[in-house]
């Protein structure tokens, strides 16, 4: 499960830790359910992580190994690097994991594949059926927010897959995380089943399932160390130097324009400068914005990038200044003060997908207001900056 920052004041939905009481009723007519899934077919029994195949009364489910394997921490490495990330994904449908019976649990995931193995390896040595919808390769929370894990997903899969005559029980858990996409009354009116939110953290299941499906306030709450947010690093640094490979080399053959020396000599002294500089704004806004997150004033995280461009520009600006500056020079240094909080800004904002800050209504409404100001700041000081290149 992707990491979260709780922080008070959150205006994500609430989950409520209900498990709904069962009712006699019939079942769902024909007319009551919705069409099969847009893929309908069943998971692939080819995928790396699958070991066999399990007979059941709904047809061969693939039984799924419960341990982290070589592959799966090449498969998380590069996820995280963002290589492959969009086609890091598991087949959806139903899983048996080890030997489930009719009674056994069935959890229910994304179809992100490190969603899915956060599930499996924290229930090491239990039997479980679990339920993978297709969300497009999206994890929980932002599946759930996005619209691919759906009442509707659940409740197609739910009866493509045959659930029903697999388990005697009609429950279904789901992660916390999946509450703001999921309607729990239309689940037990359109396919029979009660819908139980479990824990956020999957690590916490085996204490829930023990505890007969209760839980404790610490499981309702998702914290945002360190360790989880610099995580996320390496594929905001891989999307930002995507651009930067075109920009930066542009950036420093204009620094070459103008000044009195010449071309390669205005380029590796002025170029290098531009390159290092914003460079500096791509590091404030991808590392040092997620890594002193909770100590960055405000609360929009276009704020605390911004903060994070300053902070790092800060001893830029020092060192050139002891040197004494001409008025061009003055006007680069000035420039670059500028952009480098506006790029740090800007990429800043890119964390508010890993954090509860804001809902999604936030987060327009700050983008609303912060995106015309990056706009402004960076034609400023790409303006200045090349003026300053004319006036040397």
């Amino acid at each position: 499960m992707e990491p979260l920052n709780p922080e008070k004041g959150s205006k994500t939905r609430p989950a409520f830790d209900v498990v709904f009481p069962t009712v006699s009723r019939p079942p769902p007519s024909k007319t009551d359910r919705l069409g099969p899934p847009e893929d309908a077919v069943p998971p692939s029994p080819g995928q790396q992580f699958v070991s066999g195949i399990l007979d059941t009364p709904a047809g061969p489910v693939p039984i799924v190994v419960p341990q982290k394997e070589a592959a799966d921490f090449r498969g998380t490495f590069r996820a995280r690097w963002g290589v492959g990330r969009m086609r890091y994904a598991v087949d959806p449908g139903l899983y048996a994991l080890r030997k489930p019976t009719e009674d056994s649990p069935v959890l229910v995931t994304a179809n992100y594949k490190m969603s899915f193995d956060r599930l499996r390896f924290s229930l090491q040595g239990r039997s479980a059926w679990i339920l993978v919808l297709d969300t497009k390769g999206i994890n929980v929370w932002c599946a759930a927010g996005k619209g691919t894990f759906s009442t509707e997903e659940l409740v197609r899969r739910v009866d493509f897959c045959a659930v029903d005559k697999v388990v005697t029980h009609r429950r279904l858990i789901l992660p916390q995380l999946a509450g703001p996409g999921v309607a729990a009354y239309r689940v037990k009116k359109l396919c029979g089943f009660e819908v139980v939110y479990g824990p956020i953290r999957a690590e916490d299941l085996p204490e829930f399932l023990d505890a007969g499906m209760k839980v404790v306030p610490r499981m309702r709450h998702k914290t945002f160390p360190i360790a989880e947010r610099v995580v996320l690093i390496p594929v905001e640094l891989v999307e930002a130097f995507k651009w930067a490979v075109f920009i930066l080399p542009a950036l420093f053959l204009l620094g070459g324009l103008g000044g009195p020396g010449s071309f390669p000599e205005n380029a590796l002294i002025h170029g290098s400068f531009a390159v290092a500089a914003a460079s500096l704004g791509i590091l404030a806004g991808a590392v040092l914005t997620p890594t002193l997150l909770p100590w960055l004033p405000g609360r929009a995280f276009s704020m605390k990038g911004a903060v994070a461009g300053c902070l790092t520009s800060i001893p830029l600006f020092a060192y050139y200044a002891l040197q004494g500056l001409s008025g061009a020079r003055s006007l680069e240094i000035l420039s670059w003060l500028v952009l480098i909080p506006a790029i740090a800004s800007f990429l800043g904002m890119n964390f508010t997908g890993a954090s509860t800050y804001t809902s999604l209504s936030g987060v327009k409404k700050e983008m609303r207001i912060a995106v015309p100001i990056q706009i402004v700041s960076a034609a400023l000081g790409l303006a200045g900056w090349l003026i300053s290149r004319f006036l040397a």
